[in-house]
């Protein structure tokens, strides 16, 4: 389980979590699950489009999540972000239904883009991973304070001077620079389960927001662990394991808020600059 091809297996899954854990947890915090959901399938499209032209998957990922982003949040400027993000997804999903009609020479590895393929990462790849893994967490951290105020009370971030629409428009990159990164590793569908399950869970434990990162990033840890670990002995898909521990474990951070009596967490997320 430790050796050869799952070593490289265990750190692309553990660099991945913990971009997972950071992103997700502002993800959750703005209510971007769907522009979550859209960007990495939109990616998906512009891998397939990668494969038809003989060009890395990675570039055609990169290029279709970037212009994702950038579409939502133009479009969002002028009408709801949700309206956006479905014209978003329809576009790139139409286009990668396109794109996979005029080949059949690459199913196996646009399926790996789907599920993942954590077992199959070479030595090779850790190091893009890893570097474009750190520029989202430099991101996120450059622009915690701005993008938490805006998260949390938009109105007072506007008249703090913070254009909400620019940190819109900045997360969204963010987002798309994960999705390069992780749709190779844990595939378009389940990396959608880490932005969203862990960091979930983890709001519903604590208020306080660095605590309820870091305790994201450690339960997106736990679950890629586990999951490798029950396929390995159970021979069983991981992707099953990733979407059912992170299920898991929001309806246990659910059950944990029910059984304290607490208000719900958003009302209690410490803002910037004093107050809640």
């Amino acid at each position: 389980m430790f050796s050869g091809f799952m070593v490289n297996a265990w750190e692309a899954a553990t660099i991945v979590a913990i971009v997972a854990g950071v992103v997700g947890f502002f993800t959750v915090l703005r209510g971007s699950a769907f522009a979550a959901h859209a960007l990495p399938n939109g990616a998906f499209a512009g891998a397939a489009g990668a494969s038809l032209i003989g060009v890395n998957v990675i570039i055609g990922l990169g290029v279709f999540a970037l212009l994702g982003a950038l579409t939502i949040g133009g479009l969002g400027r002028r009408a709801r972000q949700d309206v956006a993000t479905a014209l978003a997804i329809v576009l790139m999903l139409g286009l990668g239904s396109l794109f996979l009609s005029m080949t059949t020479e690459y199913a196996p590895e646009i399926y790996s883009l789907l599920f993942g393929e954590v077992l199959g990462v070479s030595s090779n790849e850790l190091l893009p991973t890893a570097g474009i893994g750190l520029v989202c967490i430099a991101v996120v951290f450059i622009l915690y304070r701005p993008l938490l105020l805006s998260s949390v009370l938009p109105d007072a971030a506007e008249a703090r001077g913070i254009r909400n629409q620019r940190m819109d428009l900045a997360f969204l990159i963010v987002i798309a620079l994960a999705t390069t990164m992780a749709v190779p590793v844990v595939g378009s569908l389940l990396i959608f389960s880490l932005l969203i399950g862990p960091p979930a869970a983890a709001r519903s434990f604590t208020p306080d927001p660095l605590k309820a990162m870091g305790l994201s990033v450690g339960l997106a840890i736990g679950t890629v662990w586990a999951a490798i670990a029950l396929s390995f002995v159970s021979n069983l898909p991981i992707g099953f394991f990733v979407g059912a521990i992170s299920a898991f474990s929001y309806g246990a951070g659910r059950g944990w808020t029910a059984w304290r009596g607490a208000r719900p967490v958003s009302t209690a997320v410490p803002v910037p600059g004093g107050g809640t």
